[in-house]
């Protein structure tokens, strides 16, 4: 256990996956279940909402559950084809070897040397044009401070 933080976020991450697994099927609420007497009302123990509902009487613990187990899907799906193109692209450069190895490298490097925050930001305008220009305001600032501090310098470089 030398990294605690490493610790405490996969702690973390097990009980997201155990929320979002096992929240829906002890709710006594579906997903598309629809109470008309608890429009829009606040989390209530009693009721059984115990996060409330939405405008159309829904309950959103079992949506918020809904949610994340997506989100989490398509993490999982976005970690496995990064490992599945890693992989291959790895085997390839390594089993070619000489020129194609340095050539390969050299690409990877050149995509590296790209800071993320310049890439974010055309595609983000992209899927979030319907969003006020205020929140991407706040999106960017959010943005470019995670930026500056990936580009801070490294308080212990590895020898």
């Amino acid at each position: 256990m030398h990294n605690r933080a490493a610790v405490a976020s996969l702690i973390v991450l097990v009980i997201i996956a155990l929320f979002v697994t096992i929240a829906p099927m002890v709710s006594q609420f579906s997903y598309y279940d629809t109470d008309w007497g608890m429009m829009s009302s606040a989390p209530d123990m009693e009721s059984g909402h115990y996060f409330g509902t939405d405008s159309s009487g829904r309950d959103l613990l079992v949506r918020v559950a809904i949610g994340g187990r997506i989100s989490l899907m398509v993490g999982v799906a976005a970690a496995l084809v990064a490992v599945i193109l890693g992989t291959l692209y790895g085997s390839l450069s390594g089993y070619l070897g000489g020129k194609v190895d340095s050539v390969m490298m050299r690409l990877l490097e050149i995509l590296n040397s790209f800071p993320f925050m310049f890439l974010r930001h055309p595609a983000g305008d992209l899927f979030w044009s319907e969003y006020p220009a205020d929140f991407r305001c706040h999106r960017d600032g959010l943005l470019a401070g995670y930026g500056a501090y990936r580009s801070r310098p490294d308080p212990e470089p590895e020898a």
